[in-house]
């Protein structure tokens, strides 16, 4: 794994630098073959609370959580149990619908970023503050909710697997899901 460590007013010590890295270096146990993938960590300081956000992108799974906590290394103790369960309910969730399929243990379907553009009005303008590009990988809806879950979010932008469209699913207020299909 290839870190990015950042830090948002704060300084980044070869201390916290090792620290981050050796737990989640530990990550890597759940993977049968060892992730070659960069690890982006921010870390900030606001008002006394420690922050730390991790995302790990990989060819077949997004990882990211986010954790606040008085101290810096409980924090970052926080958001690596978030990872490792992040990992384990997906593996489960994976398997389990393997299991009735003759198809090859899989360890995760992909996982596309949300691409949400925020949107600001001030004064009759709307501005656009964030774009994210990604690619969308084929999947069910069920697949597409799991990921949505994961990664906390309200929508999930995905292409279906069946029938090739984009598609949307997303969380409704009464808690149940919808998905949003092309005519």
């Amino acid at each position: 794994m290839n870190f990015n460590i950042r830090g948002e007013n704060i300084e980044v010590t070869q201390a916290i630098r090792d620290y981050a890295e050796k737990k989640i270096t530990k990550l890597e146990k759940y993977f049968d073959d060892k992730p070659t993938s960069d690890v982006h960590v921010r870390l900030s300081v606001y008002n006394n609370e420690q922050r730390i956000e991790v995302t790990i992108p990989m060819s077949d799974l997004l990882l990211r959580a986010e954790e606040q906590h008085v101290d810096l290394y409980a924090a970052i103790d926080l958001v690596i149990d978030k990872l490792e369960r992040q990992i384990r309910k997906y593996k489960t969730k994976v398997n389990r619908k393997l299991r009735g399929k003759d198809s090859p243990k899989l360890l995760a379907a992909e996982i596309a970023a949300n691409g949400a553009a925020k949107e600001e009005e001030s004064s009759n303008e709307i501005e656009i503050v964030r774009t994210k590009r990604f690619d969308l990988k084929p999947m069910d809806s069920e697949e597409a909710i799991l990921q949505m879950d994961m990664l906390d979010h309200a929508f999930f932008v995905f292409t279906n697997a069946v029938s090739g469209d984009t598609n949307v699913v997303y969380r409704r207020k009464d808690g149940k899901y919808g998905l949003i299909e092309p005519n």
